[in-house]
């Protein structure tokens, strides 16, 4: 279990790109609540590209593939992000 002062990672970035983190050890607070939303739905949306991505895949024309990888690479990122914060709370990455 992460420690009660430790910094949440949010599934969101700052400016320039920089991570965001929550301080709080209230995990069922309104900006947890938040963060805990956009993490399911930027997972869900990486299921959906992933899907798209399979069917477009096979016949896709070469600006489509551009545009699809650009899409795909936002989505591992927002995947990773998630995966560290959740790690961080489960106590198994430092």
């Amino acid at each position: 279990m992460r420690e009660p002062d430790e910094p949440r990672l949010l599934p969101w970035t700052g400016t320039g790109s920089k991570p965001c983190y929550l301080i709080t050890d209230d995990n069922g607070g309104p900006v947890s609540r938040v963060a805990d939303t956009t993490e399911a739905v930027q997972l869900g949306m990486g299921r959906d590209l992933l899907a798209h991505a399979r069917e477009l895949l096979p016949g896709a024309p070469r600006g489509e593939l551009r545009h699809l990888a650009e899409c795909l690479t936002d989505a591992l990122a927002d995947a990773l992000r998630v995966a560290e914060s959740r790690g961080r709370r489960l106590g198994r990455l430092n």
